[in-house]
């Protein structure tokens, strides 16, 4: 790893200009970033941590919404009663992200920032239709996630906070990769505000949604409606872990599952 210029801004402001100098990196929790800055995939010349600022932090609750701040931890989303109360399936999700160490150190806003395809997150955000606030504007989540690591921010956009809408029924289903335990394929489905969503993660270059199993939920909330749904394994992710056709499988099974919890 080489060498590079570590800052810790107080305010958001701070942080965008540290983050418009050439070649510096925005760090949240660092669980991505730092394990590809040891493996040679990413020499920043600096590192603009947020961890020091505070507004970045907390959940609210309040006007059916569920608003978490970008810097909040996995695990203080799963401890939280009131994100148990008002969406239970968020803070299950977040409750399985990763290991212990994941849990307590990765954030809400690096993980949709970073956008890996196999993120939990990027399914709770789509999944319940939820807005992305950052320190310039509110994008819907229908618009952030665009491809492989690609979402909608601009160079030096910062997330702020996540607003979820809070849904009549939400649920969540994961297949995941035991060693990793990122999802080989994880569904979020939900009935609220939004109307039906379900969104996938794991199955392909990013998190999307599920037309046809949305359409079949919205004419019968019931896991019947699409367990015997066939899903295109098109453009699908193959890898060690499970064929595109595989992934394409477990979706049906999986959303099914998460309605009959919901």
């Amino acid at each position: 790893m080489q060498a590079f210029a570590y800052q810790t801004p107080a305010s958001v402001a701070d942080a965008v200009r540290a983050a418009g100098a050439a070649d510096a990196k925005i760090v949240a929790g660092g669980q991505s970033l730092l394990g590809s800055m040891k493996l040679g995939l990413a020499a920043p010349s600096a590192l603009v941590d947020l961890g020091g600022i505070a507004t970045l932090k907390g959940i609210t609750v309040a006007n059916g919404q569920v608003t978490i701040g970008a810097m909040t931890p996995h695990a203080v989303v799963a401890a939280s009663k009131e994100v148990a109360a008002a969406i239970p399936a968020l803070a299950e999700l977040a409750g399985k992200i990763g290991d212990r160490q994941v849990r307590n150190r990765g954030t809400l806003g690096g993980s949709l920032a970073n956008n890996d395809p196999a993120a939990c997150y990027p399914a709770a955000v789509l999944g319940l239709g939820a807005t992305i606030h950052t320190d310039r504007r509110k994008i819907a989540a229908d618009d952030f996630f665009k491809g492989l690591y690609e979402t909608a921010l601009a160079e030096g956009e910062i997330i702020t906070a996540v607003s979820f809408p809070v849904p009549e029924k939400a649920a969540w289903q994961k297949f995941n990769q035991p060693a990793s335990r990122f999802s080989i394929v994880g569904v979020f489905v939900s009935k609220g505000p939004a109307g039906v969503r379900v969104a996938v993660t794991g199955a392909g270059a990013c998190v999307f949604r599920a037309k046809a199993l949305e359409d079949a939920l919205a004419h019968s909330w019931a896991p019947a409606a699409v367990a015997t749904l066939k899903v295109s394994a098109d453009g699908f992710n193959t890898d060690l872990h499970g064929s595109a056709a595989y992934r394409a499988a477990l979706i049906p099974v999986l959303a099914s599952r998460a309605v009959a919890a919901s």
